[in-house]
């Protein structure tokens, strides 16, 4: 492998021709591949793939807004699967992007727009309802800014989606689950129903490890997750229901006033 570093970003060519890592503070954030980006290759990514595979229809468009962008790997495979879709990214760290944009292009006319703004900030900015899918994949640090995991921050993602539309939250954390068990019970107040994936060692409190969370009004996409994982190269666990009552409930809602610490260590 080669590496091109320049401060905290490191974009590093794969032994994959036209795939790249993209590393900030040492850490994995993204892996692209410039040739085929509906290929995602962290297990984790590839299980958010298949959530934003179940939110609507096989190539029907979407409006989505990303909190937090790194590489643009999600944004390009929903450019790249549902064409025509319309997709702002929230990602403050100017410099990331504009290198990002330089080495790793978006194709043209992708409909990706990314906005240098922090998630907060950029979320307040969007009209009520105009979402069809929020995608929070955010880290500082190492770790989900505390401000993106208060209720107040639910209700801003429940706000700008309409009344179709799915949150997908990606949350590292660890046995007993404090981030995850507050935040599930904070969309619970919000939204209909609600689906955890994970790995089966980190439900079993055995390691860290990356637990998605999926918020819906009405309808959650579970049975197509649950399928997904059943076909994964990497175990995985789907819970829906009572399953997530029963390993995630109890948890008490963070707020923006006096908000307790933020998630764990984030990807890589």
């Amino acid at each position: 492998m080669s590496a091109d570093r320049s401060g905290d970003v490191e974009i590093v060519a794969t032994d994959r021709p036209g795939s790249f890592l993209v590393r900030c503070d040492g850490r994995d954030q993204s892996l692209v591949d410039l040739g085929d980006p509906t290929r995602l290759a962290f297990d984790y990514v590839r299980r958010m793939g298949d959530v934003i595979d179940a939110a609507a229809a096989p190539e029907r468009p979407l409006r989505v807004l990303h909190i937090g962008g790194a590489g643009l790997t999600l944004p390009r495979y929903v450019a790249a699967t549902r064409p025509g879709s319309r997709q702002v990214v929230l990602e403050p760290d100017e410099a990331l992007t504009a290198r990002v944009r330089a080495e790793l292009p978006l194709p043209r006319r992708s409909g990706i727009r990314v906005r240098p703004v922090d998630g907060r900030a950029g979320l307040a900015e969007i009209r009520d309802g105009s979402c069809d899918l929020v995608v929070l994949d955010a880290y500082r640090d190492g770790r989900v800014p505390a401000e993106l995991l208060t209720l107040e921050c639910c209700d801003q993602v429940a706000r700008v989606l309409g009344a179709q539309g799915t949150f997908l939250a990606n949350l590292s954390d660890r046995a007993p689950f404090p981030s995850v068990r507050s935040m599930v019970t904070g969309l619970r107040r919000l939204f209909g129903e609600l689906v955890v994936g994970a790995e089966p060692a980190t439900l079993r409190g055995r390691r860290a490890g990356n637990l998605l969370v999926v918020a819906t009004f009405a309808r959650t996409p579970a049975s197509a997750l649950v399928r997904g994982a059943a076909v994964s190269a990497a175990p995985y666990r789907v819970l829906t229901g009572a399953q997530v009552n029963d390993s995630f409930g109890g948890g008490v809602p963070l707020h923006d006033a006096g908000r307790g610490p933020a998630a764990g260590s984030g990807p890589g």
